[in-house]
């Protein structure tokens, strides 16, 4: 199976078989049968997409409960580094986070179910990234994390005088004065 565990509970890495030639190139990005015989049931319902420069920093980000999503994350072109940090209370990994390099050259996936935080920076010059996500968009239940907040440590791999952040996510909140509800081994569905 193409299914790589992380260590953290339904946080799940993917890498889809590719097929080469003289061509190019193809893969599956996704197939629901592919992700269900793994026990990935996510029923995916939005697309997300964004283009950015290197040394943005977007994230962290969720939407609390009712409104939590499941994002399965990749490059189309381009470079990040994605990140992922549990924030489901009571979790054996809570307030622990995972990173890993996505690029349109590796062709790796981030599956991250409800409960984590997710954000990415960019590595290349610039990276386009698509995510997938099981639930609408609900602005009155987004929330978020200080990028930099220093409990996490969380190394972006950018140098601090390149990182480029938006006012919102600079207003994000500290790790420790979080509470978004959810509780490990909960299901956080609509």
């Amino acid at each position: 199976m193409p299914f790589i565990e992380t260590g953290f509970a339904g946080l799940i890495v993917f890498e889809p078989p590719v097929f080469a030639d003289s061509r190019g190139y193809f893969f599956e990005s996704y197939n629901q049968n592919v992700f269900a015989q793994y026990g990935i049931n996510t029923g995916f319902i939005q697309d997300n997409q964004s283009s950015s420069e290197f040394g943005v920093i977007r994230g962290l980000h969720f939407q609390s409960p009712p409104f939590a999503q499941s994002k399965l994350v990749r490059v189309l072109s381009g470079k990040i580094l994605d990140v992922g940090v549990d924030i489901r209370r009571g979790s054996p990994t809570y307030g622990r986070m995972f990173s890993i390099e996505l690029s349109a050259e590796n062709k790796k996936q981030l599956f991250l179910p409800r409960g984590f935080a997710h954000g990415f920076s960019v590595l290349s010059e610039k990276a386009e990234v698509l995510y997938k996500c099981d639930a609408f968009y609900n602005k009155q239940s987004e929330g978020g994390i200080l990028y930099n907040d220093p409990d996490l440590k969380i190394d972006w791999q950018i140098p601090q005088d390149k990182v480029k952040v938006s006012e919102k996510d600079i207003a994000n909140k500290l790790f420790s004065a979080l509470n978004t509800g959810f509780i490990f081994g909960e299901s956080a569905t609509n």
